[in-house]
């Protein structure tokens, strides 16, 4: 299934906010805030005729941060009657349609069609090519810089080593530097459009965009946490429930937490880059996810890889811990509330937590990750939902050996194999099916060859899993019940 045909559960109030979306914001948290360059100004400025500004609208996909839409914010009012898709071009992109709203947000599940104001927006396929703004490759699993853009835990490597099929994944301490291309794009207004008043705009010309924006990643606050253990520095991404300041922060009420840790992909980026390099940080974020279960949402961003295939983690294992017990000091954060969820090294460090300090999490969502058998024990006391793709060569049979573990030990499982073509309804389904069986552990994996880009390359299988595994509502729900 192609990522457009999982964008509802992630569109709600959008924050309008112009904020850069890899650019820096002042945190109000414990150590210092991180003044990353922006890669886009802080301002709409463009002023082409009687269109004011021209602001670029991103989503946060599966396949990372995608730039969706064009928002044109005119001098009036627009009659939306009198807009046609084919009267708007941008440049090497695909115009699916326009509509007016009162922001610059892409119209919500509950106002498909946008809402009278003077912004016109021009909605684009984001299953373009040139509409991906985030930097990995199909083939990224045969390794990239430092051989860190590779699937770390995928089958990039088809030699066996004491660690399991496929090791040679890249190794702790080392690091990479993904970026992000800017948000920008040119519109080119032909025809003409109507003010709600009678008045005619002829055409508008070309207009570049100058601001972005996108309605989750704005959400997030930037921090960085000094470990006094560990003497390490992280940088990382907070989002906090409706009502909770950051900068004082009110203790009556206590909230989950869900930490969300990252691929070797990601390492070495802005402190931005869980946010934007596919849903798993942003989805816990979305207005209909707080709106079920309102929780602190928690992103750090690896500077070097934390655990490669000899499954001993670096010292910002530790500090990611500490860090966590740092939040639950400073913030209205439930401990006995927090859940964590990774995909690739971030499913490792998930799995690792949990088997070091086993009373630390309350649940957790395993994405495309895997732990040595004969440590996985303390796993079979634990709630857990693990995901993988039956065509990852090392994830699939080491999380097939940790489930012989876990049943072992006498803890039930339930068990599910899905198409990861299957559209988001049938797949929401499955996983209401699953989570009615009640036990505390749930497997499910994905049928080889369905998965995202499963055919582009070495470690597509490995990748394209979390490309599905956070767009699943009913998994998110089971986790946080926990």
């Amino acid at each position: 299934m192609k990522d457009i045909d999982r964008r509802t559960f992630l569109r709600g109030a959008a924050s309008i906010s112009l904020v850069g979306i890899m650019g820096g914001v002042v945190a109000a948290c414990s150590g210092s805030s991180d003044n990353s360059p922006s890669t886009t100004t802080s301002a709409a400025t463009t002023t082409v005729g009687h269109i004011r500004s021209a602001t670029a609208v991103t989503e946060v996909l599966g396949a990372g941060l995608t730039l969706a839409a064009v928002a044109l914010e005119y001098d009036a009012e627009i009659d939306g009657s009198s807009l046609t898709a084919g009267n708007f071009t941008v440049d090497g992109r695909t115009v699916t349609r326009v509509y007016t709203n009162s922001s610059a947000a892409i119209a919500t599940a509950d106002q498909p069609d946008g809402q009278p104001g003077k912004f016109v927006i021009v909605e684009l396929d984001t299953a373009d090519d040139a509409g991906l703004l985030w930097n990995n490759q199909p083939d990224d699993g045969a390794g990239g810089a430092d051989g860190v853009d590779g699937a770390e835990t995928a089958s990039a490597d088809d030699t066996d080593s004491d660690s399991g099929p496929g090791a040679g994944g890249p190794q702790a301490g080392s690091s990479s530097s993904p970026v992000v291309a800017d948000a920008v794009a040119t519109v080119t207004a032909t025809g003409t459009v109507t003010t709600t008043s009678g008045e005619t705009y002829e055409d508008a010309g070309a207009v570049t965009t100058s601001a972005a924006v996108d309605p989750l990643v704005d959400l997030f606050t930037q921090a960085t946490f000094t470990d006094p253990d560990t003497g390490d520095s992280l940088p990382y991404n907070i989002f906090a429930p409706a009502g909770v300041d950051l900068s004082n922060p009110d203790g009556s009420t206590k909230y989950p937490l869900v930490l969300f840790m990252h691929d070797a992909s990601v390492v070495g980026a802005d402190v931005k880059g869980p946010l934007v390099q596919g849903q798993g940080a942003v989805c816990w974020a979305s207005p209909d996810d707080q709106e079920r279960h309102p929780c602190f949402v928690v992103a750090p961003q690896y500077p070097t890889v934390v655990v490669s295939d000899d499954y001993e983690p670096t010292s910002l294992f530790d500090t990611t811990v500490n860090l966590l017990n740092d939040l639950v000091d400073r913030y209205p954060v439930d401990p006995d509330h927090l859940h964590a969820t990774g995909q690739s090294m971030g499913a490792m460090m998930t799995l690792g937590m949990n088997i070091r300090h086993p009373e630390l999490l309350a649940s957790s969502y395993v994405v495309a990750g895997q732990w040595p058998a004969e440590e996985a024990a303390p796993l079979a006391q634990k709630k857990l939902w693990v995901t993988v793709s039956q065509g990852d060569e090392k994830a699939f049979p080491m999380e097939n050996d940790i489930m012989d573990v876990i049943r072992e030990a006498g803890t039930e499982i339930t068990e599910a194999t899905w198409d990861a073509t299957w559209d988001a309804e049938r797949l929401n389904s499955a996983a209401e099916t699953v989570a009615d069986a009640g036990t505390p552990v749930n497997y499910t994996s994905f049928l080889a060859g369905t998965v995202p880009g499963a055919s582009e390359g070495s470690g597509a299988e490995h990748m394209g899993t979390w490309k599905v595994a956070y767009t699943i509502p009913a998994i998110r729900d089971r986790v946080m019940e926990d």
